[in-house]
């Protein structure tokens, strides 16, 4: 099992928490649970209510849906993000572990109680989710230029 330290550490390599300060991770490690799944393994189920978002520590995950790929998520890689940020839609895919897997799980209510108390780490998820956005919208930019060619 990972410490605190090592979690940060962690985090800190993770795309949504880039903007968060090393001490404000702190308050986010100290709310992870470390997981650890089997081959085959159903770790979210489509449909169901999304309640935390996941973090690879080691292994693969194979989000799904309607028996198509979607992404397979590795070291560092997320799954079940927006469920921190919108507890009224379920979850868009099934996510299954295809190795192996640990995982850090953080719970949506645990972190609600961690940003309530750190407006900081509200404020660096903002910048993080305004990046993904300008990311989307320049990928649509660049496809209709390329159509318009």
């Amino acid at each position: 099992m990972l410490t605190i330290i090592e979690k940060v550490i962690f985090l800190q390599d993770v795309d949504v928490f880039a903007e968060i300060t090393t001490e404000q991770l702190s308050h986010i490690a100290a709310i992870t649970e470390e997981i650890e799944f089997e081959p085959g393994t159903t770790i979210l189920e489509r449909d169901e209510p999304g309640e935390a978002l996941y973090l690879v520590l080691e292994g693969k995950v194979r989000l799904h849906r309607d028996g198509r790929e979607i992404l397979v998520a590795e070291e560092k890689g997320i799954f079940g993000s927006w469920a921190l940020f919108d507890n009224e839609q379920p979850n868009i895919a099934t996510a299954t572990a295809l190795e192996p897997t640990r995982v850090l799980k953080i719970d949506r209510e645990e972190f609600y109680e961690v940003v309530a108390d750190y407006v900081e780490i509200t404020q660096g998820i903002f910048k993080w989710l305004a990046r993904r956005v300008r990311q989307v919208g320049e990928k649509i930019i660049k496809v209709e230029k390329e159509d318009a060619s």
